[in-house]
């Protein structure tokens, strides 16, 4: 069924706008007069329409905005369901809004909000549909909302600087490859004449020659493949079969590795602290906190230390033998079992965590715009030169 956005006015006069499912605009402007609204303009969603521009997933930031509001909604009294109609109402987008008018119907329908949200996994992983349910048997949802908010604005932050400092370096990238084409296109086939009389050239300015020749009869598929080759790249590393290597490798990497465990030690520790906080037993967090863990070579580490816990031995010895848990962490996970407050000792790390990671972030990409400008200039420097020593090897020119 479509969406529609429409702006409307009500009795009084005031403004109203928000996105309705309906059959065709008639249907639309049927249910807007049984909500006492008078349609002003109603336009199919801009987010279904077109083959470019459809959004057929929930971001990261959908999804830190209506867990917040939510948060918010349900500590001023609201009802879940009354909750969900309302953000569905005011600024979701109509594939969030979508969604939300589904779980509030299953809520009518007699299903739990946990099971409901369970229904759309793409959107809500194993770790937010677990703290839900578990909210749910204590009556503290608002808390459980608040925390998983925090952290979902951690994750979309940090994203958003990422992107924000890769920009500059991949804009150089690009900078560069337009340059080698504009040169080896343009510029080099203009001096081929100079080289056509010329028996014996030197091995440089042949191989400069070749390659200009190649980017010319080729040169679709030398685009093809700058287009392409990134798709397929990260194709590759979702796909679930070649997870395994990609997890092994990623943590052999010198400099990768010690950000994939931060991560993990973060996804880790906050599923823990969430948990432990809101009173489920430290056996059972464990069990959900490791499948919040995606690294598939991190993973039966802590499924060992678990089963050793559950034995009897102690939480601060099992972890030291993972890779997630340096020295430090684990003195103070051994200050949190003196103390019986292990809860605020796993927040403790994860937020500690979290500050190493953006620390990390920052110094990577503040590296890697001087390398981009390294490169860029070595490489096109480099076929500057090439072309100069081609030039003077003709000419005979010596100095």
């Amino acid at each position: 069924m479509p969406s529609f956005n429409y702006k409307a006015y009500d009795k009084s006069g005031a403004k109203v706008e928000g996105v309705i499912e309906a059959e065709d605009r008639n249907s639309v402007f049927d249910q807007l007069s049984a909500l006492d609204l008078i349609p002003s303009n109603i336009n199919v969603s801009s987010e279904r329409s077109g083959l470019f521009f459809r959004t057929k997933k929930v971001s990261l930031g959908d999804l830190e905005l209506f867990t917040s509001e939510l948060s918010l909604l349900l500590t001023t009294g609201v009802r879940v369901d009354k909750g969900l109609e309302i953000i569905a109402k005011t600024k979701a987008k109509p594939i969030l809004a979508t969604m939300l008018r589904t779980i509030s119907k299953d809520i009518q329908n007699g299903n739990t909000l946990s099971q409901a949200l369970r229904k759309h996994e793409t959107v809500f992983d194993n770790l937010y549909c677990n703290l839900v349910e578990l909210g749910e048997s204590t009556g503290d949802l608002s808390a459980v909302f608040k925390g998983l908010a925090k952290d979902l604005k951690f994750r979309r932050e940090l994203r958003s600087k990422v992107i924000s400092s890769l920009t500059y370096p991949l804009v150089i990238l690009f900078v560069c490859m337009l340059s080698v084409l504009f040169i080896f296109n343009v510029i080099i086939p203009k001096m081929a004449d100079m080289f056509a009389q010329v028996k014996e050239l030197p091995w440089y300015t042949e191989l400069m020659l070749s390659i200009s020749e190649f980017m010319q009869n080729y040169q679709v598929l030398v685009l093809l493949c700058l287009c392409v080759l990134p798709f397929l790249v990260v194709v590759s590393l979702k796909a679930s079969t070649l997870k395994p290597i990609k997890d092994k490798v990623t943590l052999k990497l010198p400099i990768i590795s010690s950000a994939a465990i931060t991560l993990e030690r973060i996804r880790f520790n906050s599923g823990l602290a969430l948990m432990l906080k809101a009173g489920l037993s430290l056996d059972r967090a464990l069990e959900l906190a490791n499948s919040s863990v995606n690294n598939t070579h991190l993973k039966p580490e802590l499924t060992i230390a678990r089963k050793k816990v559950k034995e009897g031995e102690k939480l601060s010895a099992t972890l030291s033998q993972t890779e997630i848990f340096p020295p430090f962490y684990i003195s103070l996970l051994e200050v949190g079992e003196e103390s019986g407050d292990l809860s605020r000792v796993f927040d403790e790390i994860a937020q500690r965590s979290r500050t190493e990671f953006e620390s990390w972030t920052g110094r990577v990409t503040a590296l890697l715009e001087p390398l981009m400008i390294l490169f860029m200039g070595v490489f096109v420097g480099g076929v500057v030169v090439v072309m100069l020593m081609s030039m003077i090897s003709v000419n005979d020119v010596s100095f």
